[in-house]
Formats: structure tokens, sequence, C-alpha cells
């Protein structure tokens, strides 16, 4: 009896599904893409609606092969690369190198790699979606035309062996144009004033200085800051409002690829190729003892945060037995997508709820549990309630001068008691330490005492270079590039030298004339 063949993209994939599917199933790996445009010759018809010729990729000579030889055993074969444009591809591409009319063909689509999602895309296979391959070639046809044509040219004006890509080439010029503001910069002095004043209940606080009559005011030098400085000491402090208000912090959605990218960076100082090496290797399986292979996370390059209601209703129902009601809204969160976004994948999150990170500990190496405590955390923290504090604004008239104080006290934990976003650069560092200081009882009129009073001179700063998250965040925000591209941009640029990277940072090579 002739088995069914099942073609995936990797080994480690095969390998789990192959567990899922039974004897009556061989799986096979293509090794990614088995066919592309030829390397020595445009390879594009430009006077015939811009025609590509594909042919088969040398290097998977042995690999097309064996895949022949196993499809002619078969008379079903289930092409299951990756829920992609580039797995949709990989699909059609097979399909014209392994037909015959003597067995049929089926695409089968999963956005977890477990026994129960693998089994009901088996049960309901679909036929390719060429919408999805003609999107695939017209990008690969796009980037031919620009490479193969324009990379000559920096040949002959900058040097042998660039080339100029579609997306990789805006990637660089924000690089270029970043250090062109910062060599541009003009640096501009202003002073803070922080008064240490005591009322009548324990302890000090600090205050700053924040009005001239009822206006917002700037102090542009030593000469002002002196003349303030002195204003204030003359003058009687005085509470002049006292102001609580309750305020609430949200908990932010599921991964989609690009946030999983920044916040590695911010978090675990993870480059954004290795996330999403380590991420893979979490969505093809990990050996579990008793289970076998497991996928871990749901599939890893998506633009999407919308979530599956069993997924929902797993979480809350963790949510609620291990912090109570209290932490559960009363309704699921369903956050909005980017009007833009394919949507074709769920948001990044653990295929199981139940399997914790530290359930895991002992079974995943080091990077991979990093990895997926993160995944984990924000998928739980995504659907709890938001934190509570109480905000308190202390404003203290010192003669024409407003001096202003400002603190928290958290009231609710809420989603905090599991995970909290990272931050760029200096990005909500005023409002992170309002939200931790705490500030005394006081009253409208009561008199306080001054202990110290602190002028600070500083310089407006140049923007920051970009690192991986931030470049990462400024791609996405200007519509550049899609999931599964931006590891790759971080790397070509890197890997050939286009930039330079210092701590972390980006730099245009020293070298260029920019």
């Amino acid at each position: 009896m002739s088995k069914s063949l099942v073609i995936v993209e990797s080994p480690a994939k095969a390998k789990t599904i192959n567990k899922y599917l039974g004897t009556d199933y061989l799986v096979k790996a293509s090794m990614g893409h088995v066919m592309d445009l030829p390397k020595k010759e445009l390879g594009v018809d430009v006077e015939h609606g811009f025609r590509p010729t594909y042919n088969a990729i040398p290097a998977r000579k042995e690999v097309i092969a064996d895949l022949k030889s196993a499809a002619s055993k078969a008379d079903s074969i289930y092409l299951a690369a990756d829920p992609d444009r580039e797995g949709e591809a990989i699909c059609q591409h097979l399909h014209e190198l392994l037909h015959s009319s003597k067995r049929k063909f089926h695409r089968v689509l999963f956005n977890e790699i477990t026994r129960d999602a693998v089994r009901a895309a088996f049960e309901h296979p679909k036929e390719i979606d060429s919408h999805l391959v003609d999107a695939q070639q017209a990008r690969r046809i796009l980037d031919r035309l620009v490479g193969y044509q324009v990379s000559p040219l920096l040949w002959e004006k900058v040097k042998r062996g660039i080339s100029a890509g579609r997306v990789q080439t805006v990637a660089l010029r924000l690089i270029v144009e970043r250090e062109r503001e910062i060599q541009a910069f003009q640096k501009k002095e202003y002073w803070t004033i922080t008064a240490l004043v005591e009322g009548k209940n324990p302890p000090e606080f600090e205050a700053r200085l924040a009005k001239y009559q009822g206006k917002d005011i700037e102090i542009p030098d030593q000469a002002s800051a002196d003349k303030v400085t002195a204003a204030i000491k003359a003058a009687n402090l005085v509470v002049q409002s006292v102001t609580t208000k309750e305020k609430r912090k949200f908990p932010v959605p599921p991964f989609i690829t690009s946030k999983l990218q920044q916040e590695a960076v911010r978090k675990l100082r993870f480059w954004a190729k290795k996330t999403m090496m380590v991420a893979q290797h979490l969505y093809e399986g990990v050996e579990l003892p008793g289970e076998g292979a497991v996928g871990l996370i749901t599939y890893m390059r998506t633009d999407s945060t919308r979530v599956a209601e069993g997924a929902l209703t797993a979480v809350r129902g963790y949510i609620k037995e291990k912090f109570g009601d209290g932490y559960l809204p009363d309704q699921a969160i369903h956050y909005k997508t980017k009007k833009d976004a394919q949507d074709a994948h769920e948001a990044i999150r653990p295929t199981d709820v139940l399997r914790t990170p530290e359930s895991l500990r002992k079974i995943l190496g080091p990077d991979e549990y990093k990895l997926y405590k993160l995944i984990w955390q924000r998928f739980v923290a995504s659907q709890m309630n938001p934190a509570i504090f109480d905000q308190t604004t202390v404003d203290i008239a010192a003669g024409d001068y407003t001096l202003r104080a400002t603190g928290s006290v958290e009231k609710f934990k809420g989603f905090l008691a599991v995970y909290e976003e990272g931050r760029d650069e200096k990005e909500g560092m005023e409002e992170d330490e309002e939200l931790k200081r705490r500030l005394p009882a006081v009253a409208a009129g009561e008199r306080l005492k001054l202990n110290k009073l602190t002028p600070e001179q500083h310089f407006t700063e140049p923007p920051p270079r970009y690192n991986e998250a931030t470049l990462v965040k400024a791609l996405e925000e200007k519509g550049i590039g899609r999931p599964s591209t931006y590891a790759t941009i971080l790397s070509v640029i890197q890997n050939r030298e286009y930039v330079e990277k210092n701590q972390g940072r980006f730099f245009p090579p020293s070298s260029a004339c920019w």
C-alpha cells in the first residue's frame, strides 16, 4: 500500500509532524525553496508582462531527486510549507516539479505544530493560493529588477560586490539620514530647578519648577537660573492645591513579529536573526518527556494580534485559577490589528498556556527558555485587567513661581503581576519614575520648609542612533518590509558591511562618503 507523501520545509518540522500522522504518511523536507530565478541572468522578461523564468536550485539537486523518488510511489502529496507567501510559493514550485496526473496534490495549513492542529489541517486540506504565490513572485521579481540592474552601477561608483536591495537600501538610508541629523544637531542649553521640601508629615519630597505666573517656564542660562533660585529662596512655600485621580495602565497586545524582535533586543539582548532562529525552533517542535516533539508557540511570522477563541478560553481559565477573579476582565480582550496587515495568522502565543515557562525550564536551552518566557508572559498579561494607581499632583506656590510634585500609589497590580513592556531609550522614563514615587500627605494652604534648592544645567541631545529594536520599529511605522524580512534586512546590511555596529548602535561605514 502506497503512503501519502508530506513535504515540509525543515527536517525538525518533518520529525515533529511525522509523529502526529502515523505510518500511512511519509514526511520529507524540501530544505526551503527548490526553485528560483537564475543567478547569472535577469530571468525576467520585461517585454512580455515581466514573466519570470524559474529554474531548480542546483544546491537542491539531491533533495529534489529524493522528493521525486518518494512522489513516484505516492498517490497523494500534501504540501505543508509554512503558512505565508514564501511557503505558498514553495508549494507551487514543488507542485510544478512533482506534477503528475496520477497524483493528487493538497495544501495543508496550520498555525501551530500540535497534534490537534496538524490533524485538523489534514482533515480539511486546501488548494494552493495563487494570489499569495503571485504576491511572493511579484516581490521576488521586483527584488531582481532593482538588484540586477542597479547593482552594476554601485560596483562602478562605490564598491564591487555590493548590491541594491529593495528594502535594505531604505534601511541604510534611514541610518544615514539619522547620522546626518546627529552631525547637524545644535545643542541647546537649559536649566531645571528642583526643590527638596518638607511638610508636617514625613518624608521630605522633591518638587520641580513648573510655571511662572501660571505659564510654563523655560530657563535658558545660569543667570536666569540664579535669578529664579534667589526668588524661590526668598518666598514662602505654600501648598496651592492637591489633586488625586485614579490612573489605569493597560496591558499591551500579544506579540506580532516586529514587536517580538524589538522586545527581545530590549530585554534579552537578542539580535533579530537570533530571535527568529530560536522562535523557529520553539515553533517546529521541542522534545517533551512522555509527549515527544511538540510545537510550543504559534507561527512566528505574523502581523496580526488576533487570538483563537480556544486559546482565549484557556488563558482566561488560567488567570482565574492562578490570580483570581479580580485580575480577569468580564470578557476576553480583542485587540485591533493594523489596517494594512495581512492578518493571515494569529498573534505569537504559547500553544498551551498551561505549559508555563517554569515547567519547561529544565527541558529548554537557556535562549529557548528566555524567549518562551517572554512570549508566554506577554500573552497571559494581554488578557488581564489594567493596573490601577492613585496619582497625586501637588502644586506649591513660591511667590510668582509654581513648583510641582507628582507621585503615585499602586492600588491594584493587574497585568503588571506578570509582565511589563520594555522601553526604547529614555521613552517613558519620567512616567515610570512618577509611578514609583510616593508623596506624603499634605493639605492645601500648608506651609512647607525648603531644605534644599538645586539648579542643574542640561543640554538638549541629538536623536539616538538606531539599534536593532528601534530600526525595526522605524521600518514598521513607515510600512517598509514585512514580518518575514526584518531579521534578514538587519543581517544583510551588517554582513555586507553596509553599516558598522558599535555598542549595539548602527553607524554608516566610516569609509563611505555619506
